[in-house]
């Protein structure tokens, strides 16, 4: 009881706080979000220029947690692209692997936007750097609807409306969802879905119950549009569904909701709301085939999006390693590594994340 009050007056403390401050950062956040999630103004640029802008393109990606563990560094016909070690997450990821795959996502980015500005991109694991060197040549331009789909491309983390996606469509997504040495698996029945849905409620508990794990993902949570603004890289509340509020309130009345129970029904009815799951599956398990899973995965949320279809990415079977072994044989994929899971439907547009600056992001050379 006492403890329910406290929360009751946080809530409403934090509530008459958010009113205030809310009016101030609001307007910013959306001059913030409408600066970021936009089409460049023109695609006929210099090289130096469009490199920029292939850039800016790359950072809407996809990656985990929105920590943006990526780096740039441009030369006269190529783009580097390197992993940030300061933006690693040790607990969720402590081999890289999904550092990897957002760099992977950036690429695939890039190169569905070089063809609109007259290049072509070619990417290749450098083992040297350990990164992905994209090349880039002249070719004819081209418009696509996966360029296009780029600054719509959201990860969609809510309940979807359950329909079904048509087979037309479902084929789309599987042409875009393989790649090199990466395989897609697509599951569209309901029991397929429940059986996924238990190796999801098992990560998830494991991770629930592992506090390094908590801590870092609390780390990394933006609860006021200030926090947001701010930093431009994090799990901005809002954008899941969740009130915007002072960050230290917000911190305190996530420690009353949030339990492994209370996440394991989230799951149980996000996934339930889905027409699908995607699994993307390596050859190998070496960075470079993370990177191209991460491709893949990029490749099919563009696809997604221009097919009006949502996608979030529910990951915790793959991040437990015990899990991972387990779904693994489930697949049936003997002993290759099960690298991404992505749930998609129809379902509703969540206000936006943002992304930092091309300017912190480009290396200095």
């Amino acid at each position: 009881m006492t403890a329910l009050a406290a929360g009751g007056g946080l809530i409403a403390i934090g509530g008459a706080t958010a009113f205030v401050m809310n009016a101030r950062d609001l307007s910013g956040y959306q001059e913030a979000v409408n600066a970021t999630w936009r089409h460049s103004d023109s695609t006929d640029l210099p090289p130096s220029s469009a490199q920029r802008e292939l850039v800016r393109y790359a950072t809407l990606a996809a990656n985990s947690h929105n920590t943006q563990p990526w780096q740039f560094r441009l030369s006269d016909r190529s783009i580097l692209v390197l992993p940030d070690s300061r933006r690693r997450l040790p607990a969720v990821d402590p081999d890289d692997h999904h550092v990897f795959a957002s760099l992977g996502c950036a690429v695939e980015n890039m190169v569905q936007a070089a063809r609109a500005f007259g290049l072509r991109a070619v990417p290749r694991y450098d083992p040297d750097e350990r990164g992905i060197r994209v090349d880039l040549e002249a070719a004819p331009p081209e418009r696509t609807d996966l360029f296009d789909a780029i600054p719509h491309r959201q990860s969609t983390r809510t309940v979807y409306d359950g329909r079904s996606v048509p087979p037309e469509h479902l084929r789309l997504l599987e042409a875009a969802g393989n790649g090199q040495g990466v395989r897609m698996l697509l599951f569209t029945e309901r029991k397929q879905r429940e059986e996924i849905l238990s190796y999801l409620v098992a990560g998830n508990s494991a991770q629930m119950d592992d506090v390094a794990f908590v801590e870092e993902l609390k780390s990394w949570i933006r609860f006021s549009y200030g926090s947001a603004l701010s930093t431009r890289d994090g799990l901005f509340s809002k954008s899941s569904g969740n009130p915007v509020l002072p960050d230290w309130i917000g911190r305190l009345i996530l420690n009353l909701v949030f339990t492994k129970e209370a996440e394991n029904r989230n799951y149980e009815s996000q996934l339930r709301s889905s027409a699908g799951v995607a699994v993307f599956v390596s050859d190998k398990n070496e960075p470079a085939y993370w990177a191209e899973a991460g491709r893949c995965s990029q490749r099919f949320a563009l696809q997604a999006t221009a097919l009006q279809l949502r996608h979030a990415f529910i990951n915790q079977p793959v991040e437990v390693p015990a899990v991972r072994g387990q779904f693994a044989t489930y697949l049936g994929i003997g002993d290759r590594r099960p690298d991404l899971v992505m749930r998609f439907g129809y379902g509703p547009e969540l206000p936006r994340s943002l992304r930092r600056p091309v300017e912190h992001v480009i290396l200095r050379t």
